[in-house]
């Protein structure tokens, strides 16, 4: 028997063709912000799922897995992290883990849309605990303009946890902000960038990233990979772009990281960036 589609949520993909589809309870919350339309569903087996525009942006069940891989393997790559920039990340899950390190001193998220901090405050609070942490910073603001004006060498790691290439997120994968990313980092500096599905994004997403990333300046650029059940194929990426040519893992400490992860630890780290052959 077919399902009774008026309780379930698609996200319908005419440029890949394909759709994934959650059974939900009920809408808990839409609205529509001066950026985006934002809604809130409760589903059967995944928790609470956030949507923007159409397209799933967390769920809670599987949330763990892009915020743990976004944030532990370009900090465990930096020989001494202690300032940390975070453009998009509005439901503060990747700077929840971002502030597990004990070294890490200063943490500024800017996200456009504080709507979606506060709607996660309220339908995903599990992952704004560290909101109110001293060491975080939370602006509400043009992420690129935010880069334009920063301090050159400021900052340690830049993570962009945005949305997809589309809409305000669309300048956040152009060479020019990745030139500005590149002047405002220290000398050890790496940034990461969500970088799409490799099996359905490898030709127009992640091979433009790098290139673009290269042109920018940055000496080294790699990408490691996931599995993210509610993103299109459900297999997603990150991309990091590193400054100088050294790419460096510090093990030891991932292995005696002294806090809890669900998805990430040191052996994972090799292996998210261990590619298969069609991505080399």
């Amino acid at each position: 028997m077919l399902p009774d589609h008026r309780n379930w949520f698609t996200e319908a993909s005419t440029e890949t063709g394909i759709g994934f589809s959650l059974h939900t309870k009920e809408k808990l919350h839409s609205e529509q912000t001066p950026y985006q339309t934002i809604d809130i569903y409760a589903t059967e087996t995944f928790g609470n799922l956030m949507v923007i525009d159409g397209f799933v942006m967390l769920s809670t069940r599987d949330n763990f897995l892009y915020h743990e891989m976004m944030s532990h393997p370009v900090i465990f790559s930096h020989p001494h992290p202690r300032k940390v920039v975070i453009i998009g990340g509005g439901d503060c899950g990747t700077l929840q883990e971002v502030l597990k390190h004990p070294a890490i001193q200063q943490v500024t998220q800017i996200d456009i849309d504080e709507r979606v901090t506060r709607l996660s405050e309220l339908y995903f609070p599990e992952l704004c605990q560290a909101n109110h942490d001293p060491r975080a910073k939370l602006l509400f603001a043009d992420g690129i303009q935010w880069m334009q004006q920063a301090d050159a060498g400021s900052v340690d790691i830049i993570i962009v946890d945005s949305t997809d290439p589309i809409g305000p997120a669309e300048g956040l994968f152009q060479q020019p902000f990745y030139q500005e990313c590149l002047r405002v980092l220290a000398s050890d500096g790496i940034l990461v960038q969500q970088s799409e599905s490799p099996l359905l994004h490898l030709e127009s997403i992640i091979q433009p990233m790098h290139q673009a990333m290269s042109s920018a300046g940055f000496a080294t650029v790699r990408t490691l990979h996931f599995p993210q059940p509610v993103y299109p194929s459900g297999w997603w990426s990150a991309t990091l772009a590193y400054r100088n040519a050294k790419v460096d893992f510090r093990e030891l400490d991932a292995q005696n990281k002294g806090f809890d992860t669900r998805y990430y630890d040191a052996a994972m780290h090799h292996c998210a960036f261990v590619l298969p052959p069609f991505m080399k």
